[in-house]
């Protein structure tokens, strides 16, 4: 039987599968629906040190092959996770990668400090997705520097694996994952959706409240599949994909251009078993195709 077990930062997961940030809050909802227990990681939805209200409704609309969402990180904040959300989580058998949200470095790095202590968290994973404020409202994944400079500041504040996740807004992704290389980060989480918005035409009004909001699903994997190619070829650091996977035959392909492990979104949506059915699909695929570890899939493109 294939050996569908992977190895990143010296963190074991037990597939490659693991569900994205903000698709499925904090586990406890889609556990109705699924078996956590099976798939690889849980990755939850962005933490701030505060609670965040989020943006006004509506937030999300249907795109073709995909959807925008614009919820402006809504969260619990940190010590309500710790309080309310951990106790589920810490249960469960399966990783757990944090997801932090922060307006300032100041704030990524307290998130991070207080959360290394809880022992069911395994990993963290930073969103650089998010406003710099002491900076006119630029992205901190559009600045070269602030990723440096968080990917460090982070890790002095850890011991556990640091994996930061890259907006595809960029024209040299593979340079920002240079840089977190370069500071100490353990792996790179690519892609973050891409800016997009959609218009009612008889209203003329946008779709959603926020005007702008985040393109995921379908639409935008070759984006993802051109992102984490890039990424492979020019820096040395482990992967883990995310964009479009809706089914195995998809995760595959994510995998051979280099990925590690990758992350389902979108398809959680509309399929709230995708993973279990995916990693079901991977172990039929690596037998038949003689494949013994699945890690022998990442990066083996032909070019």
């Amino acid at each position: 039987m294939a050996d569908l077990s992977i190895n990143i930062a010296g963190l074991r997961f037990k597939n490659p599968v693991l569900l994205a940030s903000g698709t499925v809050g904090y586990g406890n909802e889609i556990a109705e629906f699924t078996d956590l227990n099976k798939l690889g990681g849980i990755v939850t939805k962005s933490l701030s040190l505060k609670p965040r209200k989020g943006n006004p409704p509506p937030r999300i609309t249907e795109t073709p092959s995909g959807m925008l969402n614009a919820i402006g990180l809504a969260n619990v904040g940190v010590e309500s996770f710790i309080k309310d959300k951990i106790p589920f989580l810490k249960k469960l058998d399966t990783t757990l990668i944090c997801n932090i949200a922060a307006s300032t470095i100041e704030e990524y790095v307290e998130c991070t400090r207080i959360l290394t202590h809880e022992e069911s968290i395994h990993a963290f994973e930073i969103n650089v997705s998010c406003p710099n404020v002491r900076e006119g409202g630029l992205e901190f994944g559009n600045d070269l520097n602030a990723v440096g400079r968080i990917t460090e500041k982070v890790k002095a504040v850890t011991k556990k694996p640091i994996f930061i996740k890259l907006s595809p807004n960029v024209s040299r992704i593979s340079d920002f994952a240079k840089l977190v290389k370069e500071n100490g980060g353990d792996g790179v989480s690519a892609i973050n959706t891409l800016v997009g918005t959609a218009f009612d035409i008889y209203t003329r009004k946008p779709k959603i409240k926020n005007v702008t909001g985040g393109l995921s699903g379908p639409a935008i994997k070759p984006v993802a599949l051109a992102k984490i190619l890039e990424i492979k070829r020019n820096v040395d650091i482990p992967i883990i994909g995310i964009g479009g996977i809706m089914d195995w035959k998809d995760a595959v392909e994510i995998m051979i251009v280099g990925a590690s492990a990758f992350q389902i979104g979108t398809v959680n949506f509309i399929n709230p078993n995708a993973g279990v059915e995916i990693v079901d699909g991977l172990k039929t695929y690596c037998e038949q195709n003689s494949i013994q570890n699945i890690s022998e899939l990442t990066g083996s493109y032909q070019i």
